[in-house]
């Protein structure tokens, strides 16, 4: 079972390809869900080259950075690099 982790934003790198796929509205609507919910799924990041990378959560990222946050729920996973 993963357990949760708390990350900081400024530490975690978001790869090109998702950085490409970023939806404007979706990151809104997830900037409002999470001001008034709270943030519900974790993101998940691995270990690579001193920071960590992004693996899933990108929209859920870009919200709380948006919000002014400094630091994200998530997990540590193991991941293949492509």
């Amino acid at each position: 079972m993963l357990e949760r982790h708390r990350f900081p934003i400024d530490q975690i790198y978001l790869p090109t390809d998702k950085r490409k796929g970023l939806d404007a509205a979706k990151v809104e609507a997830l900037a409002e869900a999470i001001m008034e919910e709270g943030q519900k799924t974790p993101i998940r990041v691995r270990q690579g080259n001193g920071r960590y990378v992004l693996v899933e959560g990108a929209h859920r990222l870009e919200a709380l950075k948006a919000l002014g946050e400094t630091e994200v729920t998530g997990f540590l996973v193991q991941a293949r690099v492509r």
